[in-house]
């Protein structure tokens, strides 16, 4: 007869003890919990304060003396971020508060970032969900709610920015309300807690009534309403790498959060890649996240944020484990692109001139490296060996992509953004569907609506928000490129716009893309004020006098449909007699100045986006005037066979 195992307790090293229980044999493990740490993620549009409220738990936490000179934005270090004002990647610090280690992953709120946010909701317990207190749940709130839905993360709700003018924090709260329940949050989504806050004075109430003098009600939230990790006892350890960092000292850092078991300095561990190969590894840096800083530690348990130091070929979504116990963890799964676009090697006339790396080796080398921290990101080989096809979420994290490049001193070219169809199982052509909500004065609302009809968009409803109406339309995606230029026009730079994915449907017609041609260089050479004075009456300019042009490049945009070929270059001629000078002043109206978004807006499927460390420029694919001409006639000639 089998003897009793006799119930005992053992402390575990974070203070929680371990029972078990009297059975015959087998020894029962429980879950435990780690009641000194709450791992948390904040999620919302763009826009509505995270990277600010951030801030404030930093600076309310005591990380910083009194009257130490702190930068807004602190978690925005990357040059990109605070030039446009968003956050690119996720970010993750941490909080000390009454004992407890507060984690916290700041996340993009733009929707071409949401590959970010799916990878950080993996380390996460629970979310803050912020919301603005006049605009409301917008479309990347939907979709940031729906991922932490999908992963049962208790939520609690912020309406932030209470102190704004147009603020209506009771009706956005219902309207929050709606969203969860919409998703299939449940009725338990009726008691998340709720607080309100302003998070750039760093104030924070569980009551309108009450205003708010600091964050600790935010802090006791945490605490209070997320729970903290779980994990099982004497299981070997196993973690999932979610990011990737860099240190110019010990190399890459894998980060990610411990799923189960204990690590050391010094251990032996498996990195389990995705590819099923494996690899033995040693710990030799062991770090934790401690405000901006990451501090070295010896060890670390389940429910810990690590960095792990000195594994070179690791990528995100890779298992590190105990070879006692070398399970892969189901890799971080994110949404599919929608947007493919080629990069190339630059081959006009005036490559080489201003990069540093401009042949294919590096350019290819560059953009698979993109792959190893970037996970919403596909790459494919071409037919062509100085062609890549970079498939991604949108047109602004291509447009990231290409300045982070430009930045690094690499010289491209880049094509027209395209949208990538998909085919059912009767073989019906699908596209993706773009939920789009815009925030616009009254009277320009007719030009808007007329604007998206014409983009095969559909109205779904319209309401009046303040002084603004606020209209949601579904729109295929193809119809968004090049919009954004067009919406800032109609609405006089007052309209606000926003969009998501929803997903595919049924192909909804063709879209007329551009109504403008070209104006482009018949020759190589030096522009002149002469030439351009008699060019302008055409159409609009895109270069200046003195800039060097080159046959093929695009100089500016026609008035008129279709492509005009137009000499630059053109000097006066010179004569015998003597002129007043009356002849010789030239007005010229400033050249058009365009960002690399209206760069890739304006781009039509004959023309290349010409990239360098300088300079951006516009190029025809076929750079000849006759062969391009030729080439044209060619292509008509076959669709009108075909047809």
């Amino acid at each position: 007869m089998h003897q009793p195992l006799v119930s005992t307790q053992r402390s575990h090293s974070d203070g929680a003890t371990i029972v078990i229980a009297p059975s015959f044999d087998v020894r029962v493990n429980i879950m435990q919990q780690r009641t000194d740490i709450r791992n948390i993620a904040i999620i919302a549009h763009v826009d509505h304060g995270k990277t600010t409220l951030v801030d404030q738990i930093l600076r309310q936490a005591g990380l910083f003396r009194d009257g130490q000179v702190l930068a807004e934005r602190m978690l925005d270090s990357n040059a990109l971020e605070r030039e446009k004002g968003i956050t690119i990647m996720a970010k993750n610090t941490a909080v000390r508060w009454k004992g407890v280690t507060i984690n916290i992953v700041d996340t993009p709120g733009h929707a071409d970032f949401g590959g970010e946010v799916e990878r950080a909701l993996s380390m996460a317990d629970g979310v803050l969900v912020l919301v603005d207190a006049a605009e409301g749940p917008l479309p990347q709130t939907k979709f940031v709610v729906r991922k932490a839905i999908e992963r049962a993360l208790p939520a609690i709700v912020v309406i932030n920015k209470i102190d704004r003018s147009d603020a209506r924090p009771r009706e956005v709260l219902d309207e929050v309300y709606e969203l969860f329940l919409a998703l299939g949050a449940g009725l338990d989504a009726l008691d998340m807690p709720v607080l309100y806050a302003v998070g750039r004075d760093g104030i924070a109430s569980p009551s309108l009534d009450q205003p708010g003098t600091n964050l600790v009600p935010l802090f006791d939230a945490i605490i209070e309403h997320i729970p903290p990790p779980a994990y099982q006892p004497d299981e070997p350890f196993q973690m999932i790498v979610a990011a990737l960092d860099w240190n110019d000292y010990v190399g890459r850092l894998a980060i990610g959060r411990i799923h189960r078991g204990r690590v050391c300095l010094g251990d032996e561990v498996v990195l389990l890649s995705g590819d099923g190969s494996s690899q033995p590894l040693r710990i030799t840096k062991l770090f934790m996240f401690q405000g901006l800083d990451r501090i070295e530690v010896e060890h670390a348990e389940s429910g810990d944020i690590i960095c792990l130091a000195g594994i070179e070929q690791v990528h995100i979504g890779d298992t590190i484990a105990s070879p006692v116990k070398p399970e892969r963890l189901p890799p971080v799964v994110v949404e599919e692109p929608t947007v493919a676009m080629q990069f190339m090697v630059n081959t006009s006339p005036l490559a080489g001139k201003e990069g540093k790396f401009v042949t294919t080796p590096k350019l290819r080398d560059r953009l698979w490296r993109e792959l190893r921290t970037n996970v919403s990101l596909r790459i494919e080989e071409t037919d062509q060996p100085d062609v890549f096809r970079v498939l991604g979420r949108g047109e602004l994290q291509m447009a990231v992509l290409i300045e982070t490049m430009r930045r690094e001193g690499y010289e491209l070219a880049v094509s027209q953004p395209e949208i990538l169809f998909h085919r059912d199982a009767e073989g019906k052509l699908l596209e993706p569907i773009e939920h789009v909500v815009i925030d616009v004065p009254a009277e320009y609302s007719g030009n808007v609506i007329e604007s998206l009809g014409r983009r095969r968009g559909e109205m779904l409803s319209m309401l009046p928000v303040g002084s603004t109406v606020r209209i949601e339309f579904s729109v295929p995606a193809r119809g968004l490129l090049g919009f954004r230029t067009e919406f800032m026009t109609l609405t006089r730079g007052e309209g606000v716009l926003h969009h998501t994915f929803a997903g595919y449907e049924a192909y909804r017609g063709d879209i007329a893309r551009r109504t403008r041609g070209s104006l482009v260089a018949l020759e190589d050479g030096i522009a002149t004020a002469y030439a351009l004075e008699s060019i302008q009456e055409r159409g609009v300019l895109f270069i200046a006098p003195g800039e060097r042009v080159y046959e093929g490049m695009v100089i500016g945009e026609n008035a008129r449909e279709g492509d005009l070929v137009v000499n630059p270059c053109k000097t006066k001629h010179l004569t015998n007699m003597r002129s007043s000078g009356s002849e010789g002043l030239v007005r010229l109206a400033p050249p058009r100045l365009m960002t690399l978004e209206q760069y890739l807006e304006f781009l039509n499927d004959d023309e290349l986006l010409e990239v360098t460390p300088l300079s951006l420029r516009i190029r025809k694919r076929i750079l000849n005037t006759n062969e391009r001409l030729r080439h044209e006639k060619r292509s008509r000639a076959a669709t009108e066979a075909v047809a």
